[in-house]
């Protein structure tokens, strides 16, 4: 009896035991936040080199070299994270307020949606109706451009490997401008019935 009394309140290794069970959860929270803040460093860094990229896109001198604007943002961004798997999409649309608007259709039979046979106008001129009216490319001289970039890259910590996630991520970073009035705009749209 006297044994199991001196055994309770024997308190060597209680520290040892509570770090062992409390270690592993300490250790996965803090290569989360870890993580989490590489994630974020890697959104600025993308952010800012499209945000530059894009300002710079807008002018005439580099309208017609917009190539040259996606090399320097790839550049900038593999300056910090050299595998990253870099991408890049432009749209013009006529002014702010059509970014993202479907293009315009007769609803013939009222059902709210576009059916093929129904007559739409070809803002886009790619000849056939879309959700987003928007033009590939970089459009032309006051279009308003949308001008996205997205960045695969591989996480530096297991920990999402350890909770059975991919390794791999994908950032994307948008920024919306006005082209300058460098000529006159280019504008066509045409109503198309097929």
């Amino acid at each position: 009896m006297r044994m199991w009394t001196t055994f309770r309140r024997d308190e060597r290794g209680t520290a040892i035991t509570e770090f062992a069970l409390t270690a592993p959860l300490f250790l996965l929270i803090l290569m989360g936040i870890f993580d989490f803040a590489w994630q974020m460093y890697a959104k600025q860094v993308l952010s800012g080199a499209v945000a530059e990229a894009g300002r710079a896109s807008t002018l005439e001198d580099n309208a017609s070299d917009q190539a040259a604007l996606d090399a320097k943002v790839a550049r900038q961004v593999r300056n910090v994270f050299g595998n990253a798997e870099v991408s890049f999409s432009r749209k013009a649309y006529s002014s702010f307020d059509e970014v993202g608007d479907p293009e315009n259709y007769t609803d013939s039979n009222k059902n709210g949606q576009y059916d093929s046979g129904e007559c739409f106008q070809d803002v886009n001129g790619n000849g056939n109706w879309d959700a987003d009216r928007g033009k590939a490319g970089n459009g032309g001289a006051d279009d308003v451009v949308v001008y996205a970039a997205s960045m695969e890259i591989k996480r530096v910590l297991p920990v999402w490997r350890m909770l059975g996630q991919p390794q791999e991520t994908t950032i994307v970073a948008k920024t919306v401008l006005r082209n300058q009035p460098y000529g006159a705009a280019t504008s066509t749209s045409t109503v198309i019935c097929k």
